[in-house]
């Protein structure tokens, strides 16, 4: 089978390999769509340690191809979503339910303690937990059932109340998917904090009810002006700066969530006298769950996400050098990558 492997950083080499065999307690999937994330791009930069060589590749959709011995409840034909974080099941985080902070997390492709070749290939398997059923949804849109999973489980942390005013700093994929799904869960009024126009009209596109430039304005003096006093305000950008300007937009017993992924040696400044005197709240949110992931399907199967405006690229395993140069170049939003192309 063809496969597409990080074998350096900045290097992407296409090639092929054996077709994998699925253990008795696991399913053969074949690949037909498989998002590019910026956890790849970290991969592939070297910003985030990883043990070449690596097939990434951790947002994906197929059909179930061969079925291991002691699965009775998958079939051949099966069109499924992988979520590609492998819990151990035995730990207390598991046992609580929050499997995404397993101490023995596997990622099939991802970020996590330990990381096993992912779905930038034509064939990966996959434990038989780890696929939920997608009926008649097409593939792309089905791929987008793992990041859409990590997005309900920021917005599970931060405990929304119907109704709240939520500012989102970053117009990215991620901080589309937020809006929209923020939209979904019941969000009042909906800001977007983002230097792109482009990015900002779509956001406006997809349902948030303002926005604002911040290298044009004061994002706090903006938003004070247009909403008052914000409950939620979500960094998904993954900057120091950016996350210090979601803390300043948090309003009197409000939540500020980190989502983006930051550098690991990076700080801001935080007033703690804040937190006591206004009873505000700092969170963060890691992953997804069997839970999110499965909730994330059923908001796909009934239309509440739009994908199509989301993806801009598209290419086969041959591409995925190019997505990740135009990642780089924060040119376009999301890119697919077909492995049978």
């Amino acid at each position: 089978m063809r496969t597409v492997e990080l074998t350096d950083t900045h290097t992407v080499e296409v090639g092929n390999t054996t077709r994998p065999e699925p253990a008795r307690d696991e399913l053969l999937v074949e690949v037909n769509a498989c998002g590019v994330c910026t956890t790849d791009l970290h991969m592939y930069t070297g910003s985030l340690a990883v043990d070449y060589p690596l097939v990434p590749g951790h947002e994906s959709a197929g059909d179930v191809v061969e079925v291991g011995d002691d699965i009775d409840s998958y079939r051949v034909g099966d069109r499924v979503a992988i979520n590609p974080s492998v819990p151990c099941n035995e730990c207390r985080a598991c046992k609580s339910g929050r499997e995404n902070l397993c101490h023995d997390l596997t990622s099939i492709g991802g970020a996590a303690k330990h990381i096993i070749d992912g779905a930038f290939a034509e064939y990966v398997t996959v434990p038989a937990g780890n696929v939920e059923r997608i009926g008649d949804l097409d593939y792309r849109t089905a791929a987008f059932a793992e990041p859409l999973g990590c997005v309900i489980n920021g917005i599970d942390q931060v405990d929304l109340t119907s109704g709240e005013t939520v500012v989102v700093v970053g117009a990215g994929f991620i901080g589309l998917l937020l809006v929209q799904t923020l939209r979904a869960s019941g969000a009042g009024t909906i800001v977007v904090s983002e230097p792109v126009a482009e990015r900002r009209e779509l956001a406006l596109e997809v349902g948030a009810d303002y926005t604002l430039d911040p290298t044009d304005e004061d994002p706090a003096a903006a938003v004070t002006e247009l909403v008052g006093d914000v409950d939620v305000a979500i960094e998904a950008v993954g900057l120091p700066q950016t996350i210090e300007q979601a803390l300043d937009l948090t309003g009197p017993g409000g939540r500020t969530l980190v989502f983006g992924v930051p550098p690991e040696d990076a700080t801001v400044e935080l007033a703690p006298f804040d937190l006591f005197f206004e009873e505000r709240e700092v969170l963060g949110s890691y992953s997804l769950t069997p839970n999110t992931f499965a909730r994330a399907v059923a908001l796909l199967q009934n239309g509440r996400i739009d994908v199509d405006t989301l993806v801009t690229d598209e290419f086969g395993l041959d591409g995925l050098a190019e997505a990740f140069h135009q990642m780089e170049n924060r040119e376009g939003l999301k890119k697919m990558v077909y492995p049978g192309q």
